[in-house]
């Protein structure tokens, strides 16, 4: 089944989901910024057939989220997060805090964050980076860009 390119539309979310929409990128991403970084850590972790992580691997690195370094005789790689990849775990922490708060049940959150700066037990809050007031859906007007289609 070919997959529909959502990378030509003029659209950032739609660019986005054609990088990670797959559902599981995001996971892979996951397991690579928790520390797990061989193939069979993230296979044995998502319980994910060989050829699917390969073709999502393959597409991660392609796409300049992930980078393959190898690390034993054999072609076989330890995968990292560029810097591309890790502001794409930015938004995989807005995902937890919606998870958090809508889908996690009488049970809580599976997994708490602590902050670094402070020390402190906390979660994601969207903010403007121009005044750094809250910010959400209802707090903006989306207005065409330079980039929007005619």
């Amino acid at each position: 089944m070919q997959r529909t390119n959502f990378g030509q539309m003029a659209c950032s979310i739609a660019r986005t989901l054609d990088v990670i929409g797959e559902p599981w990128s995001p996971l892979i991403l996951r397991d690579v910024w928790v520390g797990m970084s061989r193939f069979d850590q993230l296979q044995a972790d998502l319980g994910i057939s060989r050829k699917v992580l390969t073709e999502r691997l393959n597409h991660l690195v392609d796409q300049g989220v992930l980078e393959r370094h190898p690390y034993d005789q054999r072609p076989r790689y330890e995968y990292h997060l560029t810097a591309k990849g890790a502001e794409l775990v930015d938004l995989l922490l807005v995902m937890t805090r919606w998870g958090d708060k809508w889908l996690a049940g009488e049970a809580g959150p599976p997994v708490l964050y602590r902050h670094h700066a402070c020390g402190e037990i906390s979660h994601v809050d969207l903010r403007c980076a121009h005044c750094g007031q809250p910010m959400h859906a209802g707090d903006v007007d989306p207005l065409p860009g330079p980039g929007a289609a005619a």
